[in-house]
């Protein structure tokens, strides 16, 4: 279970320093430590996070609780080409480079999971049916034919 965060405005080696502090870790530490640090990288990297143990749950019914940080890492994306005036008519270059971030969970290897998230669809489908049906005993009023209106003919 992963989620990709493409072309974000951050160079990948800022990224790598606060991937490395979660990397390993569980999701709840791993969140819990992403935020309250003080680097642009880690709130970026909490809602990726976030994002990757959702994913787990709603996707594949796993329990955000068992699940860690099992990879995770940001490699170098686009590069902005910009440029700052300098003397004589010169430009000195600078590149703004961009980063894709990747972050997988999983379990632990060998672990089993604890207890099974609920699915809550099952409940929204039997209210659905439940609803339908009782669309369908109701009675709507006809619709009235639409009058046909004959083409004028031009003489």
């Amino acid at each position: 279970m992963k989620a990709v965060l493409r072309g974000i405005r951050i160079t990948p080696k800022k990224a790598n320093l606060v991937a490395g502090m979660v990397r390993g870790k569980s999701v709840k530490d791993a969140l819990a430590l992403l935020k309250f640090m003080p680097k642009k990288g880690a709130k970026i990297i909490y809602k990726v996070v976030q994002s990757a143990a959702a994913n787990a749950k709603n996707n594949f019914g796993q329990s955000i609780d068992d699940l860690i940080v099992t990879n995770i890492w940001a490699v170098k994306g686009a590069t902005l080409k910009r440029g700052t005036p300098a003397n004589r008519g010169r430009i000195w270059p600078i590149a703004e480079i961009m980063s894709h971030i990747t972050v997988e969970v999983g379990m632990p290897e060998g672990m089993t999971p604890s207890k099974p998230v609920a699915k809550a669809s099952a409940k929204k489908a039997s209210k659905i049916v439940e609803v339908s049906e009782a669309k369908a005993t109701e009675k709507k009023p006809a619709k009235k034919a639409a009058a046909k209106k004959e083409p004028k003919i031009a003489a």
